[in-house]
């Protein structure tokens, strides 16, 4: 389970993050960073931290999600329950998008913004459509390894 769920995680961290930083870069709005903003955050958000850095404390956030959605789609039968799942889990991680413009000291999208919100919204969507894919990508690779047995 924590394998697995960890390489969903990734992946589909990842995969989120590239959108984003797409995105940011054909629009200027920084919707990638505000992704990767930690600024607000006590400690953490005092030090200068690079790129790759944030863009690791974003992908354990997705690692967890990754694990808790494992977990769920392992209970989960039918391909359609597995989409509703993945709606449920991670779709208030949309509306995140407030509070972190409002918290933000890094120059960031206004909350107010809608078009930033969009992207925001439209590369999140992508995400939660990313995990039953990579969820079965991921049970095909170990299928064909053989690695049933790995969790």
């Amino acid at each position: 389970m924590i394998v697995r769920g960890t390489l969903i995680g990734l992946l589909s961290g990842i995969l989120l993050g590239f959108i984003l930083k797409g995105m940011e870069i054909a629009s200027s709005l920084k919707v990638y960073t505000l992704l990767l903003n930690i600024d607000f955050i006590p400690v953490a958000g005092d030090i200068l931290w690079p790129e790759w850095a944030e863009f690791l404390f974003h992908l354990l956030v997705a690692v967890i999600l990754g694990i808790i959605f494992y977990y769920g789609a392992e209970k989960i039968n039918g391909r359609v329950k597995l989409y509703l799942f993945a709606f449920l889990l991670t779709f208030p991680v949309i509306f995140l998008y407030f509070p972190l413009s409002m918290l933000a000291i890094k120059d960031v999208p206004a909350p107010g913004d809608l078009t930033a919100f969009g992207l925001w919204s439209a590369g999140h969507i992508f995400y939660i459509l990313s995990l039953p894919v990579f969820y079965w990508l991921v049970e095909f690779v170990f299928k064909k390894l053989g690695a049933n047995t790995i969790r």
